[in-house]
């Protein structure tokens, strides 16, 4: 861990690094402490950034339970959230897929590359806005598409309107807070 330089990734790391018994040391990012991830089937993926989200937020101090149905993945001190995870795709970009109209309030998009991690906090109403527009796609059916959406993002280049909702992760616990509207307990 010694590459990574921002002390809010050291602490996602940690996190990672407990998680990597339980789905095997598979690297391909050499000396990442995220490798492991890159080698788990898809439908492992989802899962891991859940737990990746859900420990970092704990070690913040949030109460993070599971939703009790399929509508939302966590509870976050009671506030319904969605949580939507990407590795470092080939191409440079980030891309949080199955974005729904769904019952919960925000999404958690968390992004992690070999030694860094970005991520946004996101109102629903945010979502939708920016689907309505346009400046989130369609992820199925072309431009007709209606039923999930994907938000494509460029850790080196991120469209203007995504600052305000994180970044980088020292902005995760402000916004978690203000989307909540509570304080880590």
């Amino acid at each position: 861990m010694s590459q990574i330089k921002d002390p809010e990734v050291s602490i996602l790391a940690a996190c990672s690094e407990t998680l990597r018994e339980e789905y095997g040391d598979l690297v391909v990012w050499t000396g990442s402490p995220f490798a492991w991830i890159k080698m788990r089937p898809s439908r492992q993926v989802g899962a891991i950034g859940e737990k990746l989200v859900s420990g970092y937020l704990a070690t913040k101090g949030f109460d993070v339970t599971r939703s009790p149905d399929r509508e939302a993945d966590r509870l976050i001190n009671g506030v319904r959230a969605e949580i939507k995870f990407s590795t470092l795709w080939k191409n440079g970009l980030y891309v949080f897929q199955q974005l729904r109209d769904q019952n919960y309030e925000f999404v958690i998009c968390l992004g992690i590359s070999p030694f860094d991690a970005h991520c946004w906090v996101l109102p629903k109403d945010v979502i939708m806005e920016k689907w309505r527009t346009g400046e989130i796609g369609p992820q199925h059916g072309g431009q007709t598409g209606q039923d999930t959406a994907w938000l494509h993002v460029k850790p080196s280049s991120i469209p203007d309107w995504l600052h305000e909702w994180g970044g980088n992760l020292s902005k995760v616990s402000s916004l978690v807070s203000k989307v909540t509207g509570q304080s880590p307990l």
